[in-house]
């Protein structure tokens, strides 16, 4: 077991045996991943896991000086791991799929989550009939093609919000203040609409 104070780590992975440092975390790494995915991946474990820790120590290396000492060096240096192997396997579990593929045909189709109620009652039904009828109308007319776009792949599709952006050529914040002022945009049209804050909130409040 490697004995190295989080100083020690900071200087080694920085200076002449860098080479020796490096090869010593790969270690590390790959027998924490190698336990906490083991239960994730079921074909190529082994080779899967190499690929992230390489990944990994790049990512790493390169946030050395966000690292601020408030656990051991390998215990942060493994959450870095964990998280880009669980980015790596969401971005391919969606390599195959397009953001048009997750659209509907028509934004019509689109139906937030307080909307899909198979059987309320009566009234309830009508309320969220025309709800509805105003959101496709909203989305249509008042949001971006980009913004139509984002909301749709993530409330419609499900895809993860890192996909969405690396897609559409983004980042998470970004993409994030996107569907802020998407989301903000139709709260504030149905409120002008004559639908009451609780009506509105209840539609957004699974987004």
């Amino acid at each position: 077991m490697d004995k190295r104070t989080n100083q020690e780590w900071l200087d080694d992975l920085r200076g002449q045996d860098q080479a020796q440092a490096i090869e010593d975390l790969r270690r590390t790494l790959k027998k924490g991943l190698l336990y906490a995915l083991s239960s994730w991946i079921n074909n190529d474990l082994e080779a899967q896991v190499e690929d992230f820790v390489q990944d990994a120590i790049l990512r790493i290396l390169d946030k050395l000086d966000s690292f601020r000492g408030e656990s051991h060096f390998t215990t942060w240096a493994q959450k870095v791991a964990v998280r880009v192997a669980f980015t790596e396997m969401r971005r391919k579990r969606w390599k195959d799929i397009s953001i048009e593929d997750l659209l509907p045909e028509d934004s019509g189709d689109f139906t937030p989550l307080a909307l899909s109620d198979p059987s309320p009652d009566p009234e309830k039904r009508a309320t969220q009939a025309s709800l509805l009828k105003m959101i496709e109308d909203i989305m249509r007319e008042d949001l971006s093609e980009r913004q139509r776009t984002a909301l749709l792949a993530i409330m419609h599709g499900g895809m993860p919000l890192e996909e969405v952006a690396r897609r559409m050529d983004t980042n998470r914040n970004a993409l994030y203040k996107l569907l802020h002022d998407a989301r903000k945009q139709m709260r504030n049209r149905l409120i002008e609409r004559g639908f009451s804050t609780d009506e509105v909130l209840a539609v957004f409040e699974n987004g």
